[in-house]
């Protein structure tokens, strides 16, 4: 009887001892914090309202996530660098305007539009990976000029019209395929290549690379300015992507569309685990920073909280989330 209570109490010790290991383990990865903060959002979300885990409201939450999710990833490889971009939300509004310029009022099919819209994009982010490593401006007041330049070219572009009412073959691109809208597939797609650069190839690498040390990296004979460049590059090519889709899903171009979006996408970083300081992080973590800020703000259009108050809900998340996630923040570079 002593004998199998004690084997008991030893198999009780060993099973013990692997849970506690095991949470340790999982402790140490840095997306550990946030797929709490998710589960733990999702968990409340699903006991204030009932509506939540309804199939239409998730179908909708996917939607709504895949651009912010999509910036959220350009802005990533960014602060990975060390570096940061304000311009993502106006970046996407010029885009969105000029692909509806060029397929309504130039009448270009609507291929050729979405890459006139993509490499503009592209370009604008290049712009400012140009101005940050050859005329050495920091990033933050680097991008801030981008986002002023670009959101006033978009103004002037339609002077402050919105255009509206796209032939069907460009709106194809908010469409269901079944339970599952094309945006959110698009997203996965893009979160697909971008994990795969950042882990399986050496650009990937020398992006981690820069952002931990970066003086480092350049002894080591690795092109830093060459590794910004292509990650703001990356970051308007993003912003392009989210402009293309965020234009097909509303069936209309408006100038003043995506203000506040930058913010989003840095939340969505921080949330997701990703260092200021650069070097730490991955876009599988600014994904589920992403999910948490838009069920943040599903949960409160259920319970019908006015906007205003949403705000400063964000506010506090993301502050919260600076404090646990980013200790020891330093400006960007």
């Amino acid at each position: 009887m002593k004998q199998d209570k004690l084997e008991k109490v030893r198999g009780f010790k060993n099973c013990f001892t692997r849970v506690t290991g095991g949470l340790r383990k999982f402790s140490q990865f840095r997306e550990a914090p946030s797929l709490v903060a998710l589960l733990g959002i999702v968990l409340i979300s699903s006991l204030l309202s009932p509506h939540f885990f309804t199939g239409t409201n998730i179908k909708n939450i996917f939607t709504q996530v895949s651009i912010i999710a999509i910036l959220a990833m350009g802005e990533a490889y960014v602060i990975l660098t060390g570096g940061i971009d304000l311009s993502l939300g106006s970046v996407l509004a010029l885009v969105s305007v000029l692909i509806a310029g060029c397929i309504k009022w130039m009448n270009l099919p609507v291929y050729l539009a979405v890459l006139v819209g993509l490499g503009v994009g592209t370009l604008c982010g290049l712009t400012s990976g140009l101005l940050v490593t050859r005329v050495k401006i920091p990033s933050f007041i680097a991008t801030l000029a981008m986002m002023a330049i670009a959101r006033g070219l978009a103004l002037i572009y339609v002077k402050g019209v919105p255009i509206s009412m796209f032939p069907p073959e460009f709106r194809i691109i908010a469409r269901y395929l079944g339970p599952v809208s094309i945006l959110t597939l698009i997203m996965i797609g893009m979160f697909v290549i971008g994990q795969l650069i950042l882990s399986w190839t050496r650009t990937g690498q020398y992006i981690h690379a820069t952002g931990g040390h970066e003086e480092a990296t350049r002894y080591l004979g690795v092109n830093v300015d060459r590794v910004k460049l292509f990650a703001f590059a990356f970051s308007g090519f993003c912003a392009a992507v989210g402009g293309v889709m965020l234009t097909a899903r509303m069936d209309s171009a408006y100038p003043n569309v995506g203000q506040g979006y930058e913010l989003d996408a840095i939340g969505s970083a921080v949330l997701g685990g990703i260092s200021f300081t650069g070097g730490v992080g991955s876009v599988g973590g600014a994904f589920m920073g992403a999910l948490v800020i838009t069920i943040l703000g599903n949960l409160l259009n259920l319970l019908r909280v006015s906007g205003f108050y949403q705000y400063v809900f964000k506010g506090i998340i993301l502050a919260v989330a600076a404090l646990s996630l980013s200790r020891g923040v330093k400006y960007a570079k």
